[in-house]
């Protein structure tokens, strides 16, 4: 879980990344590049989506014990909020290239058209993907300001826990 956790986090990164730079890059070509690595970053934060969420319930990891209810409310809420947007946002981009008639590729396969061609839908899908971005990118600062309070106030080893192990000798 922890691998995935991280490759997700590399994942929305570069996603991120691509377009971020794709707004300050004048060349067609260029521009069309980093469009596909942003979209290839997002289809791959939909497919670890669905192995995290299977390896979730097969392990049943959704618990936060030695925690208050409310904690653990809130941690559960915070969790289901962001898996829910790792899933919308990715779904929401591949709608918006079929709305645009753009086809969708994922190394080197055509995804199948989510929606039909309509400059309407598209506008809305456009303002919808952006508006997501902006909520997932506010629910990932909370997790990591909660992973950091968890860190320096409780000192729980929640942070310790999620953080990459070194291989010992």
């Amino acid at each position: 879980m922890v691998a995935l956790h991280w490759l997700t986090v590399l994942c929305l990164l570069g996603a991120a990344t691509a377009i971020l730079i794709r707004d300050e890059v004048s060349a067609r070509a260029a521009r069309q590049w980093l469009l596909e690595i942003h979209r290839h970053f997002g289809l791959l934060v939909l497919a670890l989506f669905f192995i995290r969420l299977a390896m979730r319930a097969r392990k049943n990891t959704w618990s936060a014990a030695g925690h208050s209810l409310a904690m653990r409310a809130a941690a559960w809420l915070t969790h289901a909020a962001l898996y829910a947007l790792l899933l919308i946002q990715p779904l929401l981009g591949w709608a918006l290239s079929s709305a645009q008639g753009k086809p969708v590729h994922f190394f080197g396969l055509t995804l199948p058209a989510l929606v039909q061609a309509d400059e309407d839908r598209a506008d809305t899908l456009q303002t919808w993907h952006t508006e997501v971005a902006w909520v997932l990118l506010a629910l990932i600062t909370l997790h990591v300001a909660a992973a950091l309070w968890h860190h320096f106030f409780l000192r729980d080893g929640v942070l310790r826990a999620m953080l990459p192990q070194r291989r010992r000798r």
